[in-house]
């Protein structure tokens, strides 16, 4: 067929579109390409992005203001509907805000499922959502660590998950700086130099040095502690004849987390993020502790002493405690790989988280967990099938502190406002009312 002399449409079977109707176009072009649009839903967004002409404008109209204060909020308020990622960037930024602001009360009571004493309106309105906060290791190896110290440090999170690298590298930052760097700089010269590339930062070996002087001495007294109550359970067991007997104190064992809260205390800098957790008393979770620096100080340790034990078995118990002892959960994960699925898995135990939002440049192709999206968690119950979830495919570096600049960097007080007195979860919310 010769499409060049095809007749155009007749009016039978043409659309109603005029130009679907040129005598000059052939029939099946104009069908193709001009044919009738079905008609968009009333209020579907319009795509229209940042126009800083009119900021100009604005910033004109006044002598005392130069424009510049508001033009963040005002470009991330138009990312909502630029699309693409920056859509999904204004996306991110309001699953955040309804985690945060998220009370009990917005649920009814459910009779029959939930328990009688949140039936009162005022202890639904004190119970908030739990916020895990996921990020892999490279976030405190830049400059990302500022960020994240800044929602340690005012409470804004409840629950952390990281690897060795977000540990250990928060430490040796209180000691030595790590440096600007480049990726296109050459393995092996820096490698005869002592110096180890994450990407286009620098970290002198120094650094590792300094980190296993300071750190050497706490694992030899936190093993003496550990000998030293084990002892005392042993004498205690073999006085009550049995380890179940009401005389014996509960089995001390050291676990990631509660080494962890120690690094914390012990290293007292007010630029870390693991000392404003421990200070705040917020749980930090590394089931990968030994897969890194810590891991190589404590391969050290076992030469010259055997017998320091870390037990994995009872922080799972306590991350999955979290989750599950929680009204409602949100999740806010930066990277993939364990943290990712640390974090989803233990929301699993509750049938899902309620919010979340993840920010990482993983592709699901391979059928990888840390590029698997958000519907892939929703299918094995990590995230609920109520849920809206976002995910920013982004450098976190870049999308983070623009996030954080809309929502916890808002309204830092207004937050401790907010939420004093309040709880995750019921019993929690006891503790608080026994204690005041």
């Amino acid at each position: 067929m010769n499409l060049v002399e095809v007749k155009p449409l007749d009016n039978k079977a043409s659309t109603s579109t005029d130009s679907a109707n040129k005598s000059h176009i052939p029939s099946v072009s104009a069908w193709a390409v001009l044919g009738e649009s079905s008609t968009m839903p009333e209020g579907t967004p319009i795509c229209k992005g940042m126009d800083f002409n009119q900021k100009n404008a604005a910033a004109g109209s006044s002598n005392d203001d130069d424009g510049s204060s508001d033009m963040l909020d005002q470009m991330m308020k138009a990312f909502r509907h630029t699309g693409f990622q920056a859509t999904n960037l204004g996306l991110a930024v309001e699953q955040i805000q309804q985690m945060r602001k998220w009370r009990l009360d917005q649920v009814p009571f459910q009779e029959g499922i939930e328990d009688p004493e949140l039936i009162p309106i005022e202890i639904r309105k004190r119970l908030r959502a739990r916020i895990f906060l996921a990020y892999t290791s490279n976030q405190i190896s830049c400059g990302q660590r500022e960020v994240l110290k800044f929602l340690v440090q005012h409470k804004m999170v409840d629950c952390i998950v990281t690897t060795a690298g977000g540990i250990e590298e928060d430490l040796m930052k209180c000691f030595e700086p790590t440096f600007m760097g480049d990726f296109k700089l050459n393995g092996r010269e820096l490698r005869k130099k002592g110096i180890n590339r994450i990407g286009n930062l620098l970290v002198p070996n120094k650094n590792y040095c300094v980190f296993e002087d300071w750190m050497s001495p706490i694992i030899e007294s936190m093993h003496e502690e550990q000998d030293k109550k084990c002892m005392e359970w042993a004498k205690a067991v073999a006085k009550a004849g049995s380890i179940d007997g009401d005389d014996v104190p509960e089995r001390f064992v050291w676990t990631p987390s509660k080494v962890i809260h120690r690094l914390g205390l012990e290293i007292n800098n007010e630029e870390s993020v693991l000392y404003w957790a421990a200070k705040n008393d917020i749980p930090i979770f590394c089931p990968a502790l030994t897969d890194g620096s810590v891991g190589d100080m404590l391969f050290f340790h076992s030469y010259k002493r055997p017998g320091f034990v870390l037990d994995i078995a009872e922080d799972i118990r306590r991350i999955n405690d979290q989750a599950i002892r929680s009204h409602a959960t949100g999740m806010i994960i930066l990277g993939g790989g364990l943290v990712k699925h640390h974090t989803c898995n233990a929301n699993l135990m509750r049938n899902g988280a309620d919010f979340s939002v993840y920010i990482n440049t993983g592709q699901e192709f391979d059928g990888s967990d840390s590029g698997a999206s958000p519907d892939e968690a929703i299918s094995w119950g990590k995230i609920r099938i109520t849920a809206n979830p976002v995910k920013v495919s982004c450098d976190a570096t870049i999308a983070f502190p623009l996030i954080v600049s809309q929502t916890f960097a808002k309204d830092v007080e207004q937050w401790k406002e907010d939420t004093k007195d309040t709880a995750c979860f019921i019993d929690d919310l006891k503790e608080i009312e026994k204690s005041s």
